[in-house]
């Protein structure tokens, strides 16, 4: 699992980085959760950080239920996320335990009654929520899943969202921490109003999430 190239592939998404590119609404929506003490308190904003994150990374595409919905649709899982305990934000992957997997899991369970509707494929889009809104997880979408199946050798198809495919992950950051914490500490998130880098930097998922992204991603 020892990667040699991070800074490479990393760097192929951070060089899209500005204030106005869509990569950047993941900044906006982490940031605004991360630092919201009550999230009901102006829920309308709540649920269209929350959409207009999810609208940038394709989940309001066509095939997608979420095109037939407004951002009122979100108002009960804004809700449920108000309701965790903020101690939820600390955890990244280096703090991987099985108390704390069971937690993730318990969170995307809970999530995906509140989100999905029908028969629709759920993974994405609920680890997507998760990594904007907590940044502890990546996401798990199509490249990303196909970058980790390599990654680990087939024994893991990431195609579900659990304690074998977090236990991959975690293993994936003991084997290149010191390169996956160089990046973290030194990559901030951008502030909506000023445009300017804040004084947030991005979780060590976010940092697994791009390079599982970029790795597959076709120029």
């Amino acid at each position: 699992m020892k990667q040699d190239n991070f800074e490479e592939i990393v760097g192929k998404y951070l060089a899209l980085g500005n204030h106005e590119h869509r990569y950047t609404s993941f900044d906006y929506c982490y940031n605004y959760f991360l630092t919201e003490k009550d999230l009901t308190k102006d829920i309308e904003k709540s649920c269209f950080e929350l959409a207009f994150y999810l609208a940038s990374w394709g989940m309001f595409r066509g095939s997608s239920f979420l095109l037939q919905k407004s951002a009122k649709y979100f108002v009960k899982t804004i809700e449920y996320i108000n309701e965790l305990d903020k101690n939820i934000w600390s955890i990244d992957v280096s703090e991987y335990n099985d108390s704390n997997i069971e937690k993730l899991i318990e969170i995307y369970e809970k999530l995906d009654k509140l989100v999905i509707e029908g028969f629709s494929r759920s993974i994405t889009l609920i680890t997507k929520i998760m990594l904007g809104v907590f940044g502890f997880v990546p996401a798990y979408d199509d490249y990303f899943c196909k970058s980790f199946r390599e990654i680990s050798d087939g024994r893991c198809g990431f195609r579900k969202f659990n304690k074998k495919s977090l236990n991959v992950i975690k293993k994936f950051y003991d084997t290149n921490n010191k390169k996956i914490n160089e990046l973290a500490n030194r990559t901030f998130t951008f502030d909506f109003i000023s445009g300017n880098k804040t004084n947030i930097k991005y979780p060590k998922a976010k940092i697994i999430d791009m390079y599982g992204f970029s790795l597959s991603i076709k120029e």
